[in-house]
This record gives structure tokens, sequence and C-alpha cells, in this order.
């Protein structure tokens, strides 16, 4: 009986496996699109439950629609989710957001290419709409770098690095007090729940 068992439990291992580093059964999956293309992000709640939460309820809220990525740094990240796409024409006043959330740092994901994590200030439990992905592997982001608290990564691009990659490459200029910003807006569009959870 147990010879018979062997195939089924094989299969199940290499399921488990091929689920990916982080990666939950029924993992939420989120599709961002964006005026260079789309892009699909798998969250993990089993990871940073309060981040997934919050990150959530902005995409379920239309929050994010019509924001831009304001701050592209190539070989490093790209920003987004905070700034609607009218600061083009002077409105450099952000969205208004929920309270901000409680840091989950210290969860073992890391913020390497691809992986999604929380912007935040100098104070841990600011982060509230704006995200990064990470364009390289920033090991000086993981905690308890680089302040003692680190920076709590949720998620991570599995369909559409190459739209990512792009965007890292846009030219960037100076907007008022902001560095770094695409000379001409980068918008997500929209951000939907597709699958998981």
């Amino acid at each position: 009986m147990l010879f018979r068992k062997l195939p089924l439990i094989a299969a199940l291992l290499m399921t488990v496996a091929m689920t990916g580093e982080g990666a939950a059964a029924g993992s939420p999956q989120v599709l961002m699109k964006t005026s260079m293309g789309e892009v699909v992000i798998e969250l993990y709640p089993d990871k940073a439950p309060k981040t997934v939460d919050n990150f959530l309820k902005y995409v379920k809220s239309g929050f994010y629609t019509d924001t831009v990525f304001h701050r592209v740094i190539n070989g490093f990240m790209i920003q987004g989710g905070g700034y609607p796409k009218s600061m083009y024409q002077g409105d450099m006043g952000r969205k208004e957001n929920f309270p901000p959330i409680e840091l989950e740092s210290k969860n073992g994901l890391k913020n390497d290419t691809g992986w999604l994590a929380m912007a935040r200030t100098s104070v841990p439990n600011s982060a509230t709409s704006q995200f990064f992905i990470n364009v390289t592997d920033n090991d000086m982001l993981n905690h308890p770098k680089p302040d003692g608290h680190g920076y709590a990564v949720f998620g991570k691009v599995i369909k559409g690095m190459e739209v990512v990659n792009a965007i890292k490459g846009v030219k960037t200029t100076r907007m008022g007090p902001m560095a770094d910003v695409p000379a001409e807006p980068v918008v997500i569009e929209s951000i939907t729940v597709v699958g998981g959870k």
C-alpha cells in the first residue's frame, strides 16, 4: 500500500516546490495595468498579513487608478501609488490615505529583484499606499538594515517583469521638490484582484 502512495506523495511534493519562495496555496494575485504594459503580482498574506490586507484595501477601493510611478531609479527600484497623474499639471499633493500600518519587515521575505515592498518615512510604522518594486537585489533594505527596521516585502512580480524593466529605464527629471520623476508620466491605469483569495 505504501508503494502505491509514493507517486502521489512525490507529486504533492513537486506541487509544493513549484509554488516558489514565499508562496502559499491560494495566494491572491493582482493585475496592474500601466501605460507601459501589464504586470501580475502575487501577494503573500501568510508572511505579511497586515501589509497585504492594507494593499488590497487600496486596490479594492480603486485608489490606485490613475496614479503614477513618481520615483524611478534604475539599479534600485520603481515607486508609485501615492500621487495622481495630475502632478504633471502641477498638482503635487498626494492622494488621501487610510491610516498607516504596522511594519512587517521581519517576515523572511527579501528585497530582491522583482519583489514588492511598502515605502515608508523614517518612522517605522508609517506605510500607507506607496509601494516599490525592487529592480535589483537590495540587501540594504532587509531587516534590520538600513535603520534598524527594514522595509516590509509583501509580494512578487510573477508576470510582466519586462514591463518593470522598461519602466526602470525611462528618462527622469526633477519636478518641484522631487527628484527621479519620470519625464513622461508612467501611469498606473488600474490594479485589480485576478486570482487567489
